[in-house]
């Protein structure tokens, strides 16, 4: 059965201003629906695309859908962004089983976000990209802390959204008799009674609401900051062979204060470079004995938070792994995925690569193990 997808464009736009629709507002010169429209369109799966539009510009949407021909159909929109969705499932063909919805405002949604989330809802009937919260988030009334919530367990949902086409439908049909109104897809199935799965989403996905977003560009800035890291250490007896987190089955392992993973502190040292936030010697030295046997991805981790802090995400990493020995071909998607989900990237902004040195120097004759990695920081 096929994959529907509805596009929900009919919002009023009132925090952009201007009285333009932000969806046909132009971002790099290509109008901000066209971005997501496009990549939707040129996912292979996808059988039909339904655009759900405000009246006042069914015109200029049809305009945008005519190059993607059949595949893309305009439907007028609701007063609430609930009602446009639903108008939006019930312009899809009868053969549409799994519908994504997304927002037209995220123009920088990718075909692997896509993927991903479909895989996710195939298998638990809905599923959501989002990602972990990076504020401390307070529940306030009038101007009063009332209570602080703990971030560990927050995340920060995105679109598109996944769903059965039945379950999502039901939801809809349930919330319309009861009068309910919530602000995304996902809770409307929540609350009668669906569990809903997350899928690692990407912090560049942003959702265009106001003028200053169109100057964010997702992130994309014209000079992101580069920063590179290396790091070696000595292979021996006794220790664990432990590289971007993984633990490799090896007769030798690598010598350090902390679990001296080279792969982690190339990268972390990469980050700190970039951001001008000096090395992992400053943050975690050898002499404090808390760092004794230290896991280096969870040092990583801090890394991240300490960008975030400064406004500061990665955009992309591209690490190179010396070794003679072992062979570590075998653990490389795990490896990719552990450094995605510690940075808040997708596997795609991951560049991980192996490499021996022929038996030459000290990495060739199998005494120790090294590490590059450059990195790429976006402000946000």
């Amino acid at each position: 059965m096929g994959v529907g997808v509805v596009l929900a464009a009919a919002g009023s736009s009132q925090r952009m201003g201007g009285g333009t629709n932000k969806i046909l507002l132009p971002l790099e010169g290509t109008p901000i629906l066209a971005y997501s429209l496009s990549t939707f369109a040129q996912c292979p799966f996808v059988a039909q695309i339904v655009i759900v539009a405000r009246r006042e510009d069914m015109a200029a949407v049809e305009g945008l859908a005519q190059e993607w021909g059949k595949k893309v159909s305009v439907v007028e929109g609701g007063r609430e962004r609930q009602e446009s969705v639903y108008l939006g499932l019930q312009a899809l063909g009868p053969d549409i089983e799994w519908v994504l919805v997304h927002d037209a405002a995220r123009p920088f949604v990718t075909q692997e976000m896509i993927e991903n989330v479909l895989a996710a809802c195939k298998e638990h009937s809905a599923a959501t990209v989002a990602v972990p919260v990076t504020d401390t988030i307070k529940v306030v009334e009038g101007d009063l802390v009332q209570k602080t919530l703990p971030r560990d367990k927050l995340w920060a949902v995105q679109t598109p959204q996944a769903f059965l086409r039945e379950l999502l439908v039901s939801a809809h049909q349930s919330a319309a008799a009861e009068g309910v109104i919530v602000t995304d897809d996902c809770a409307l199935v929540e609350r009668f009674g669906g569990r809903v799965v997350v899928v690692s989403g990407d912090y560049s996905n942003i959702k265009i609401t106001t003028a200053a977003d169109l100057g964010r560009g997702g992130g994309k800035v014209a000079a992101p900051l580069i920063g590179y890291g290396f790091d070696v250490h000595r292979m021996v007896t006794g220790r664990r062979l432990v590289l971007a987190g993984v633990e490799i089955p090896y007769e030798l392992g690598l010598l350090g204060h902390s679990d001296a993973d080279v792969a982690a502190h190339a990268v972390s040292d990469a980050l700190l470079g970039a951001a001008g936030l000096g090395d992992i010697g400053d943050l975690f030295p050898d002499t404090d004995p808390k760092y004794a046997g230290a896991d280096s991805m969870v040092l990583l981790g801090e890394v991240v938070q300490l960008l975030n802090e400064h406004g500061l995400r990665p955009w992309n990493v591209d690490l190179t792994i010396v070794a003679q020995k072992p062979k570590l071909s075998p653990w490389k998607d795990k490896m990719r995925r552990g450094l995605g989900k510690v940075l808040g990237l997708p596997e795609s902004r991951v560049g991980l690569k192996f490499t021996t040195t022929e038996g030459l120097g000290f990495t060739g004759r199998g005494e120790g193990i090294a590490a590059h990695a450059v990195v790429s920081l976006i402000k946000v």
